[in-house]
């Protein structure tokens, strides 16, 4: 509904209101949810009219929408039973515990059994928690203050508790001022005009005889507003009150935004930088959980923070539009240029390891208009370009429709992936985001549409709502809540959810022109840097909660002729490209902290980006190129890089490991061998600019062949050890928390513990890292996540777990009933699936939190309703127990494996079985143990995990593709093995301690970690047993071992990824047919 319709209902309920029709002025409040009238609320409640309370309280919330609302509907229910209890009506209570109350048992089963143990009492004041319950007058008014402090802290009613402020008779003047212009619009005007219905738009009848003189030029009287509705009968006196011109949608732009104060004793209700989302956001159905971490103090600022000092410049060939350093890669820079080519420049070896020209990858999926601008070789530029998160793909907007993705593995390994036809002239902007966990691609253009794809190219949402061409996006997250900032050239700023609601927001850019928005590193601080059509530049901070600015930052020259470029660093500095110079502001301070010219050469208005670490800053030139500026820290690491680089290529070709010798040394050394275009090794540079240091040519022109790179010392990766907790059994199941800031183990006895990264300065990410060693989490009530083990032989039991998308519930199972457990307080919320038969697996519907695939021991498979708790279906087609499930939306389908070795394809629509598929077994091996299944980030393909296998299957086919069977130095049995979260490397463990890294498409080894890597030197045994991925860092994963520990591994720094992709001669794996297996 707009904005418009919305108002019109507020004066129709003032109408209501003042003719006395009270029961549809109620009626319209339910049924439009736009105004909660609190005042019959508290009426109906201190009269004790429970039906219509709850009949009035439906039209804006239901039951299950939040906690808050929850609670509502409980305190409702449980006053109306203690009452029926206090006039010993049994029979009524009885109704109201079944009917009413016992939806919450699925919460708390516990509470559920309390108040049903009230019936047994002959007076319930005898419980000691209601010994204080006085008469009902008093317990309703105490209720009462309850209910309100949770209705003025639930979202759903925010910007519904207050009327807005009207004139009395509001609606009424507005028809005298319709009718007062139709009256002058009439070609015969009467000065008593007879107005007899509204139906119909007003015109005086013509006289008999002779025309009336007319009126259009004569005053009319004008009345003042009544107090009270006039009459509107025959005769009626028409007031001259002519139409506004106001643009009511302006007066909206702030008070979209606005919700009602927190009440102080209730629930946290978060601060202000969470403000705007839980504006932006809809009903919950689940509850949202975060742990709360203590804010850091930022440090002091300082000069020397600032990359101001010249360290390269680069010649491109081509005026550089658009540039973007790697995400975790912090020498590695993507650049654009107005020809169309994209380059990668390793910076540190001064060399453009890639250079792509603009070309059509297939004309004939493209658009008839963009055929015939190609046809014309109208010039394609580079808009923009940008990296994904995980520094797997890049994406690359063009001047005239096109967008290409290209798929990243290594300095050399850049691959065509995706064209995209995606908007009707130029495309604006282009920005990587990550909702549901799917990467995605948010694209704008000139045809004034927002546009969400997916990295195959298929488009998942397309936004309306801007008037004018979109000249940039900003996707941002909170928590776990996805949302999408615009700016058109009109200078409107709107907002946009992952659905097809439109704009949650609508305000005007200061400049009311062109304008960026960007967030602080750590996503608290919202920014935006923009020009108007007068030259004026516009530094802004946001305050999120209001919708205002915050802060206006000065020190800009007057009157610029065309945009300014700007970016943040590291949550301290502002840097805007102006007057053929760089400008720093504080963030706190809104006057200029310094500024740089960089030794000369910029254009008046440079584009600028600063990496990840804030150490280096990429300025355009004049000359068509750019420079690299940096800070102390920058200087270093590019001295370090270029050390490293020329002691590698000192190594002689046949060099076994080599092993860090000196203390200190900054990179420890791997068996993997330099390619020509790796980013570590020195080469003659393109387009004429000379390299910095003397070039060994012999090896240049003999490169060495790929060896399998073998981690064998401590020293050549980085590693932590999870805190102990001192009641470590052997982990049996592994999981990252889908945020990335914790790990949670279920160990063999049933018990989970969680740890915790902690946002500071050594990990402003507060992500997982090896860098750091998070805590041992616990809730202050010292609960331990425990599963229900009673009359369980733990040596049978298959254990398994499921952590909600949201983080907020892991559940698990140790062979005893299923239990949901609230990750923020450890407790219990239910427990269901009583054995026998036991669970044996257990995942979460990927779209709805409350439906469960629970695999059995039985072998059947049970699609469970929490909610209702109710079984929906069960499914039957395994021989042996439920070993793994995995659900794929692209596909609509479920995939479960089990101990038998064989995969079933069940239909998530109909829960029909679609097809089964038996993975092969190698010569002389038996399909014995647990088959485990995964899907790749294409929702296509299938990891299958076996002891004696990986196997790779294509769902949409529903076959399998590919196998690798142990073999040479991983010849032990497979004890787990998991994608990594950009599916292009599977980590697999082995019993016999060994890691295996191998490439995802090609099964193909890349890397060996030994147990002598990470296992102490006294090994006693030790294995992983389990292996679980980050959900954002591809190189990063975590083993769980068979003494309770769990250990992070990440690559060195200064190698940055596990091994190289193997050439085709080095993998060696097999089709899936029988008649090729390897014993």
């Amino acid at each position: 509904m707009s904005s418009l319709s919305r108002e019109l209902v507020f004066l129709i309920l003032q109408f209501l209101d003042e003719e006395k029709f009270k029961e549809s002025v109620h009626r319209l409040e339910k049924e439009s949810g736009f105004f909660f009238n609190t005042k019959y609320f508290d009426e109906k409640v201190l009269a004790g009219e429970w039906d219509e309370v709850e009949k009035y309280l439906s039209g804006f919330t239901k039951l299950d929408d939040n906690r808050y609302s929850m609670k509502i509907f409980f305190e409702i229910r449980k006053q109306k039973y203690l009452e029926a209890l206090d006039k010993q009506d049994k029979a009524k209570a009885v109704e109201i515990l079944v009917q009413d109350l016992r939806v919450f048992s699925t919460f708390n089963e516990e509470l559920y059994k309390e108040i049903t143990q009230l019936l047994t009492l002959h007076n319930f004041r005898e419980n000691e928690q209601l010994s204080k319950y006085g008469d009902t007058k008093t317990a309703r008014t105490i209720m009462l203050g309850e209910l309100k402090k949770l209705i003025e802290a639930n979202p759903l009613f925010r910007d519904k508790l207050t009327f807005p402020t009207l004139r009395s008779s509001r609606l009424r003047t507005l028809i005298n001022q319709s009718l007062n212009w139709q009256h002058q619009l009439c070609k015969n005007p009467r000065p008593n005009p007879d107005i007899k219905t509204l139906f119909t738009d007003h015109t005086c009848a013509v006289p008999n005889g002779p025309l009336a003189p007319s009126q259009l030029n004569q005053p009319i009287t004008t009345l003042t507003k009544p107090t009270a509705f006039p009459s509107l009968g025959a005769h009626a006196q028409l007031p001259v009150l002519f139409p506004s011109n106001t643009n009511y949608l302006s007066s909206n732009k702030v008070s979209i935004l606005k919700r009602p104060p927190a009440t102080p004793g209730v629930v946290d209700y978060q601060n202000p930088e969470h403000e705007l989302m839980k504006r932006l956001r809809p009903a919950p159905s689940v509850e949202e959980v975060t742990y709360p971490a203590p804010r850091q103090h930022a440090p002091p600022v300082s000069l020397e923070d600032l990359p101001l000092k010249a360290a390269l410049a680069l010649h491109q060939g081509s005026t550089v539009t658009s540039m973007e350093f790697h995400p975790m890669q912090n020498t590695l820079l993507l650049v654009g240029s107005a020809t169309g080519e994209i380059a990668l420049w390793e910076l540190a070896a001064r060399e453009k390891l890639v250079s792509r020209p603009f070309k059509i990858w297939d004309m004939a999926n493209c658009s008839p208009p963009l055929q015939a601008l190609i046809a014309k070789e109208t010039p394609m530029s580079v808009i923009r370009v940008a990296w994904s998160p995980d520094g797997n793909f890049i994406g690359v907007a063009y001047a005239k429709h096109l967008i290409h993705l290209y798929a990243f593995s290594g300095p050399n390994e850049l691959r065509q992936h995706a064209e995209v036809d995606a908007h009707v002239g130029a495309v604006n902007d282009l920005a990587f985001a990550n909702p549901n966990r799917q990467l995605c691609v948010v694209t704008c253009g000139d045809d004034q549409l927002i546009k969400v794809w997916d990295v195959s190219g298929r488009k998942h949402f397309t936004f309306e709502g801007h008037e004018a061409p979109v000249y940039s996006i900003c996707p941002h997250h909170k928590e776990n809540i996805q949302f999408i900032f615009s700016t058109a050239i009109d200078g409107k700023i709107k907002a946009w959810l992952y659905d097809n609601m439109g704009s949650r927001v609508d305000y005007d850019a200061p400049g009311k022109w062109c304008t960026t928005m960007l967030y602080s590193a750590d996503g608290t601080r919202l920014f935006s840097c923009g020009t108007s059509k007068d030259g004026d530049v516009f530094l802004v901070e946001w305050n999120e909660s209001e919708g205002s600015i915050k802060r206006t930052y000065l020190g800009f020259q007057k009157k610029l002729a065309g945009m300014v470029q700007f970016d943040t660093s590291k949550n301290h500095f502002l840097a805007v490209g102006e007057d053929a110079q760089i400008k720093f502001w504080d963030m706190d301070n809104i006057n200029v902290l310094t500024s740089t010219d960089a030794e000369g050469g910029l254009p008046a208005l440079p584009r600028l980006r600063f990496n990840r670490e804030g150490n280096f800053l990429a300025v355009t030139t004049a000359d068509n190129g750019f420079k690299i500026l940096a800070n102390q820290a920058g200087f270093r690491s590019l001295r370090a890089m270029e050390a490293s680089a020329f002691e590698r290529m000192r190594t002689p070709a046949d060099s076994s490991l080599t092993k860090a010798a000196v203390p200190g040394a900054p990179v420890a050394s791997v068996s993997c061998k330099v390619e020509l275009g790796s980013p570590v090794r020195p080469s003659p540079m393109l387009n004429g600019v000379d390299p910095p240091k003397p070039r060994v040519d012999d090896l240049a022109d003999n490169p060495r062949p790929w060896q399998l790179a073998e981690i064998l010392d401590p020293a050549q990766c980085r590693q932590a050890t999870l805190p102990d907790t001192g009641s470590s059994t052997k982990v049996v199941r592994l999981l990252y928390t889908n945020s990335g800031a914790g790990i949670l183990a279920l160990g063999f006895n049933g018990i989970q513990r969680l740890w915790k990264w902690v946002r500071n300065e050594q990990n402003p990410s507060g992500k997982a890292t090896a860098a750091a060693v998070p805590q041992h989490w616990q809730p202050n009530s010292g609960l331990l996540m425990t599963n229900d083990v009673s009359g369980v032989n733990l040596e049978e039991a298959n254990p398994c777990i499921a952590l909600s998308k949201n983080d907020s519930y892991v559940m698990s199972a140790a062979g005893g009933k299923v239990s949901l457990f609230n990750m923020m307080t450890f407790k219990v919320m239910t427990t269901f699936m009583p054995p026998p038969p036991p669970s044996s697996f257990l995942a979460f519907h990927p779209q709805d939190n409350n439906i469960i695939a629970v695999g059995m021991e039985d072998s059947t498979i049970h699609i469970y309703n929490v909610r209702v708790d109710e079984v929906k279906s069960k499914l039957k087609g395994h021989l042996k127990r439920i070993t793994g499930l995995a659900f794929s939306t692209t596909l609509s389908i479920l995939v479960s494996s089990a101990a038998d070795a064989l995969i079933c394809f069940w239909s998530i629509d109909t829960w029909e079985k679609r097809k089964s598929v038996v993975i092969p077994m190698p010569a002389g091996k038996v399909a014995v143990g647990d088959t485990r299944v995964q899907f790749h980030v294409d929702q296509i393909r299938i990891l299958a995990v076996h002891e004696t296998q990986l196997a790779i299957l294509d769902a949409s086919k529903m076959e399998c593709i590919r196998q690798w069977i142990p073999q040479d130095s991983l010849s032990s049995h497979i004890t787990s093995a998991v994608y990594a979260c950009n599916s292009q490397l599977i980590y697999t463990t082995f019993r016999d301690g060994n890691i295996g890294v191998f490439d995802a498409d090609t099964l193909g080894l890349r890397c060996r970690i030994s147990p002598s890597a990470y296992l102490p030197q006294v090994n006693q045994g030790l294995s992983p047993l389990v292996v679980a991925a980050h959900p954002q860092e591809p190189n990063q994963f975590a083993v769980g071992l068979n003494d309770g520990s769990v250990k992070v591994i990440e690559p060195t720094e200064a190698e940055g990824k596990w091994g190289m992709v193997p050439p085709s001669e080095a993998i060696n794996t097999s089709p899936s047919t029988t008649s090729n297996q390897t014993p």
